[in-house]
């Protein structure tokens, strides 16, 4: 007598994780389930990526097809593919904003100027150099009345919280005019680090550009961004500043920006701001 069949059991489903967890038990490297960043409703990818000033509609398409171009962490080769401007999109690696909304300025303040884009006490401040704009600006960072030199401003919060924030050590060089001589081991008292009165502190590189009878110019390079750290810290060495000048921030440099103008930077630029803020 033969027994009847059972009725087959139905398989339960498996997570991908478990599909995952099957392959590394096999050898294989985990795979990173793919995420469509198509949206209909959006731009062709290539006329955002040439808008942007990567290169032509055609270049675009070619680094598409070749697999260089991700969008939000996805690798993306379909040239039918449509985005949103606010989406993260690299190229080669590189951080590339597509949203024309945002702005990045360089500003070479200069002595005087309060570092606040609307003073209370109705002090000259950033605001009055850059009144005619339409996006509400923010500075990152913060320079006193008395130093003068290169402040970024921009719309973009995200970026701008990332290059203060001395977790990500975007480093800042500044141009010291100091009473002379400059003794040839201050610089590796500096880099060995002093004590102030908030905590000890370190340059990241100090280096004597010109002396002359009485005075000296030194270049500091330093991630700190505690108040009048430059100032507080060469003080502290026997050498106040005499004049203070910021020349650089991360990957930007204030280069021939005349005193009291600004300049708006480039892709390339901004994308090296990216990469420093790590983004």
């Amino acid at each position: 007598m033969t027994r009847p069949s059972r009725p087959e059991k139905p398989r339960p489903r498996r997570s991908p994780t478990a599909y995952r967890r099957q392959g590394e038990l096999a050898g294989q490297p985990p795979t990173r389930p793919e995420v469509d960043v198509h949206d209909p409703d959006g731009i062709r990818l290539q006329k955002l990526l040439a808008g942007a000033g990567i290169g032509s509609r055609r270049a675009c398409e070619l680094l598409i097809s070749e697999g260089r171009v991700e969008v939000d962490g996805q690798i993306v080769r379909e040239l039918g593919v449509r985005i949103r401007p606010d989406q993260v999109v690299h190229v080669d690696g590189e951080r590339v904003q597509l949203d024309e909304s945002r702005v990045y300025l360089a500003f070479n303040k200069p002595l005087g100027v309060v570092t606040s884009m609307n003073d209370d006490l109705g002090r000259i401040d950033l605001g009055d150099f850059v009144r005619g704009r339409k996006e509400r600006l923010f500075h990152v960072g913060r320079l006193d009345a008395d130093t003068e030199g290169l402040l970024l401003l921009t719309n973009d919060g995200d970026l701008a919280n990332r290059l203060q924030h001395p977790r990500y050590g975007v480093l800042k060089t500044y141009l010291a005019q100091v009473p002379g001589p400059v003794p040839r081991d201050l610089g590796r008292r500096l880099r060995a680090g002093i004590k102030l009165d908030d905590g000890p502190v370190a340059v990241d590189s100090f280096r004597i550009v010109d002396s002359q009878p009485g005075k000296a110019l030194v270049e500091v390079v330093l991630h700190e961004g505690r108040k009048h750290i430059v100032r507080r810290m060469l003080d502290a060495v026997g050498h106040p500043v005499i004049s203070l000048v910021r020349t650089q921030v991360g990957p930007i440099h204030l280069g021939s920006t005349k005193v009291g103008k600004w300049r708006a930077l480039n892709s390339a630029e901004v994308a090296a701001l990216y990469k420093a803020a790590g983004l």
